[in-house]
């Protein structure tokens, strides 16, 4: 079974960055998007922000823009979440999917494999 792997979350001041890190050991994703999504404590999981097979495109959740860039290495089978300017509400398990497609994916039923996550928390 395919399995991402999440990895640079930690404990963090507002105002703060993190850089996540998703890899794909078996390099299965290297003709797909890959997307983040995050989940808070009592809510959904929502989209955060994805990238084309190529990098080429990207699309972000309206909050995060600015903040966020996703991006990738298609060579190291990483795909990155540099996280800037870092708000108490950005808190939460942070999960990155590999969608069906080659596409820059929003829609979560699109993603069909899904790392366990990463937890991110932003204090005040």
């Amino acid at each position: 079974q395919v399995q991402l792997v999440e990895s640079g979350g930690g404990l963090v001041q507002a105002g703060d960055s993190l850089r996540l890190s998703c890899v794909d050991p078996r390099r299965t994703f290297l003709n797909n998007g890959v997307g983040w999504f995050r989940q808070a404590p009592g809510k959904d999981r929502e989209f955060v922000a994805s990238i084309s097979w190529n990098g080429g495109a990207s699309n972000y959740l309206e909050s995060v823009k600015g903040r966020f860039t996703i991006s990738r290495d298609n060579g190291k089978s990483t795909v990155y979440l540099q996280m800037n300017n870092l708000k108490p509400e950005d808190t939460a398990v942070y999960y990155c999917a590999s969608s069906r497609s080659a596409a820059a994916s929003v829609a979560k039923d699109w993603y069909r494999y899904w790392g366990r996550g990463t937890q991110v928390t932003v204090f005040s």
